[in-house]
C-alpha cells in the first residue's frame, strides 16, 4: 500500500535527481499539446501533482491562467524557479485546497500513481469538484493495474511507492464521477530516462 508521506519526502529528498533526469518531450507531450489546443484562451487550469513544473505547468502556463499543486514542497521550489508565472499550493490531490468550479480544466500527469488505490476514486471525484461545468479533465494512469516500491530509485538510495489501478478501473472512476471520456490513448512514455511504461492518457469532459 501505499504511504502518502513515503512519496512526499521521497520526492523532497530526490527533487533535483529527478529533475535533471525527467524527460521532457515524451509522446505524452503531444496528448498535453492536443488537450491545451482545445481549451479557450482564457481557461483557468490546475496541473495536480506538477512537480518540478515541466514540463506540463510550464506549456500550460504559456497560454492559460494555471495553478501548480504537488504535495511536495521541494519540488514547489523548483516549480517555482521553472514557472514563476504559475500560482503554486502544496496540498493533497485527495482533498484539494480549493473552492468548487475553481477551475475550467485539470490536468494530472503520473500523480495519481502515488495514492492509495483505495483513494483514487476520492481524487477523480476531487477534480470534478474545483471544475466549472463543462470542464476539462486529462489524466494518466498506467495501463495495467499494479503496486509496488523501489527503495532505490533512480540509484539515490530513496524509496519511492506506486500503486496503478489500470485503465479499466480509471474509467470507471471517471464515469462515477460524472465524466464523459472523449479521447483515450495508449502512449509509451518516459517518466526518467531509462524508466519507459506504458500509460492510457483519458480525456474527459464533465458532463452537466
Amino acid at each position: 500500500m501505499v504511504e502518502k508521506d513515503a512519496v512526499r519526502r521521497g520526492y523532497d529528498e530526490l527533487a533535483e535527481t529527478y529533475a535533471a533526469d525527467r524527460v521532457q518531450d515524451g509522446r505524452g507531450r503531444d496528448v498535453l499539446e492536443r488537450f491545451r489546443a482545445s481549451l479557450p484562451a482564457t481557461a483557468r487550469v490546475l496541473d495536480a501533482g506538477c512537480g518540478q513544473g515541466t514540463p506540463v505547468l510550464r506549456e500550460l502556463s504559456a497560454a492559460a491562467a494555471a495553478v501548480g499543486l504537488d504535495i511536495s514542497r521541494a519540488q514547489l521550489g523548483l516549480a517555482s524557479e521553472n514557472v514563476p508565472a504559475a500560482s503554486l499550493a502544496q496540498g493533497d490531490i485527495a482533498a484539494l485546497p480549493f473552492r468548487d468550479g475553481a477551475f475550467d480544466a485539470v490536468t494530472a500527469y503520473h500523480s495519481l500513481i502515488h495514492v492509495p488505490r483505495e483513494q483514487h476514486q476520492a481524487v477523480v471525484d476531487e477534480f470534478a469538484r474545483v471544475l466549472d461545468d463543462g470542464g476539462r479533465l486529462l489524466l494518466s494512469e498506467g495501463t495495467e493495474e499494479w503496486n509496488g516500491s523501489n527503495p532505490d530509485w533512480l540509484g539515490t538510495g530513496v524509496e519511492m511507492q506506486w500503486h496503478i489501478a489500470g485503465a479499466e478501473a480509471t474509467r470507471d472512476h471517471l464515469q462515477t464521477a460524472g465524466f464523459a471520456v472523449e479521447r483515450e490513448s495508449a502512449v509509451d512514455d518516459s517518466l526518467a530516462e531509462g524508466e519507459d511504461a506504458r500509460w492510457t492518457f483519458f480525456a474527459a469532459r464533465l458532463e452537466g
